[in-house]
């Protein structure tokens, strides 16, 4: 934990924060905080800066907080992923946190089992848990906005086309495609799919909707591989 993240319930006074369970359990076992101890924090969709700890008890601790920073700027990037497996979705949550993406859209492909739809990890209070550990992670306060579209059609069809105009349109896909850009310079739309890529049907469907297939060379990668390889050269 690189931030010491505080929500509007924590907070008993405008510069007081009253700290209870995963957070004071991470600063007893991890922190070995004591009294007087300067720590980063940040209030959750607000600003950061440094917390005092004034009193740590077993039970709760608290802190003085000054918030006087901004939080990092978030990447100009709408990200479409194909559903992944359950297990891997927990970690692809807290790297597209981590990262600075500000809207993921978890997406439906023909690849993706339908079993996984049911998974528990996609209930919200179980997507905010993992997007807080990678904001925890990378000193982040904003958290992203998650959709569920479990209908792949009526979505290229009828709301990507708007939600990608006026950025730059990527369809992350391997194959005879041009290489990923670099360093680009203004908003991206990039959608990536499931562990062995789209179906043809879908990179048309993409296509159409205004998103260009490019690749990242001849090898096969994990999603939460492709995920981290591609936002780390677009930007």
């Amino acid at each position: 934990m690189n931030l010491l993240l505080l929500e509007d319930a924590d907070f008993i006074a405008a510069d007081r924060a009253v700290l209870r369970g995963r957070r004071l359990l991470h600063l007893h076992e991890v922190h070995r905080a004591e009294n007087g101890d300067s720590l980063r924090v940040g209030r959750l969709g607000g600003a950061m800066g440094r917390g005092e700890l004034v009193r740590l008890e077993r039970e709760e601790a608290e802190l003085v907080v000054c918030l006087d920073q901004p939080p990092p700027e978030k990447l100009p990037l709408t990200l479409l992923l194909a559903l992944p497996r359950p297990k891997m979705l927990r970690r692809v949550l807290q790297t597209v946190a981590a990262m600075g993406v500000p809207r993921l859209v978890l997406l439906n492909s023909y690849r993706v089992e339908k079993s996984f739809w049911q998974t528990p990890f996609l209930e919200p209070a179980a997507i905010r848990e993992q997007l807080i550990l990678g904001l925890e992670q990378a000193r982040d306060t904003r958290v992203p906005e998650v959709s569920l579209e479990k209908r792949f059609k009526p979505f290229v069809e009828d709301r990507l086309p708007g939600l990608a105009a006026g950025s730059l349109g990527l369809l992350g896909h391997p194959g005879d495609y041009p290489p990923c850009p670099r360093a680009v310079d203004g908003p991206v739309t990039l959608a990536i799919g499931p562990e062995g890529g789209w179906i043809p049907y879908e990179v048309d469907k993409l296509s159409a909707a205004g998103l260009a297939p490019v690749q990242l060379g001849e090898r096969i990668l994990r999603v939460e591989t492709a995920v981290t390889a591609l936002l780390a050269r677009l930007f």
